[in-house]
């Protein structure tokens, strides 16, 4: 998670010469409140996003937004809010509206990058090029501002990949990509290439280029990588080692706990170390938007109704509710889990 960005309050020259007078600590004070508590109130709300509390953190910074409405931070943590409730159309109009203080910031690009993404997945075709164009924009300038900025890298890469020659997508864009970061980046520039060798179904350069990602620093999100590869090759065993080695690898129990016991959840296996990275994820104190925790609360009620433990299951519903009142998967889960006991009960 980027920080946010402390904020030098400066003052009008006209209150600070107003007749020559000095202000006093107390009155320098009272004019610094406002400022302080926007601070407070953004670090909060930042705070309650990266916990999964979708709730208070729109109202938090709805509420800065009453205020101070060209504040491009409270805008774009509040596009990160939208966007993790798979919300296209609010998440990206936050983002634009961050984007016209936070032009030169990479990681506001990069978010708008996705949100626009997202907002493209569901467009008809003459809307969907155009926000295809500004997606790719939007991650190059991340990518340009910031080449160390491996999540925007990550993203760029992706878009090169998938997307076709005609919204600027391309294989050769994505080598470029990858030999310019391999550097200072070494394990994005390895998944670059896997991704792409995997994309032209070149699967052994794209097993090589993954397990590389690993040798790099032994990260588990490397591993956690090498698992889908596996998992997407039909690789069971394969998949289910990489995907054992990320867990062992995460003390902090980060967000790639939830990459990998959802592709735990997919192949059908080990479904008690899924579930206990799933749990040890939601206790840890390095949760993230992510994988923000009303959507893992969700995850963790899906695996636990496959193991037959409804009870368990409307409870984590309930938790996701909590912390995000609208989100629609939590609603149309719990509404499928009544059902199936009432059937049941018959």
């Amino acid at each position: 998670m980027h920080p946010l960005k402390a904020h030098r309050l400066k003052f009008p020259a006209s209150i600070l010469n107003l007749r020559g007078a000095v202000l006093t600590a107390g009155a320098i004070a009272l004019l610094a409140a406002p400022c302080v508590s926007r601070a407070a109130d953004l670090a909060s709300a930042t705070d309650a996003l990266l916990n999964g509390n979708s709730n208070a953190a729109v109202a938090q910074l709805k509420q800065v937004l009453s205020t101070d409405p060209s504040n491009g931070q409270a805008h774009l943590l509040l596009c990160r809010a939208y966007y993790a409730q798979s919300l296209a159309t609010p998440a990206a109009s936050e983002c634009t509206a961050a984007l016209r203080t936070l032009t030169n910031d990479s990681t506001a690009q990069d978010w708008a990058g996705r949100a626009y993404g997202m907002q493209a997945n569901s467009a008809g075709p003459i809307a969907g090029l155009r926000l295809a164009f500004k997606v790719r924009n939007a991650f190059e300038a991340a990518v340009r501002l910031n080449p160390l900025n491996g999540d925007a890298v990550n993203d760029l890469s992706e878009y090169y990949i998938d997307a076709p020659s005609i919204v600027g997508g391309g294989f050769e864009k994505a080598a470029l990509l990858a030999d310019r970061s391999a550097a200072e980046l070494p394990q994005n520039a390895h998944r670059t290439r896997a991704m792409s060798a995997e994309k032209q179904k070149d699967y052994t350069t794209a097993e090589r280029e993954f397990r590389a990602a690993t040798a790099v620093a032994n990260k588990p999100n490397a591993w956690a990588d090498l698992g889908a590869f596996y998992s997407r090759r039909s690789q069971s065993d394969q998949a289910v080692e990489a995907l054992r080695r990320a867990i062992a690898l995460d003390p902090t129990h980060d967000a790639t706990l939830v990459d990998a016991a959802t592709t735990l959840t997919e192949l059908n296996r080990e479904p008690r170390l899924a579930e206990r990275a799933l749990r040890d994820y939601l206790a840890s104190r390095s949760k993230s938007d992510a994988a923000p925790a009303f959507r893992v609360h969700v995850t963790l009620a899906k695996l636990l109704r496959i193991q037959g433990n409804t009870a368990d299951a409307k409870i984590e519903l309930g938790r996701s509710l909590d912390l995000a009142t609208d989100y629609a998967p939590a609603r149309k889960e719990l509404a499928a889990l009544e059902h199936q006991t009432t059937i049941a009960a018959r």
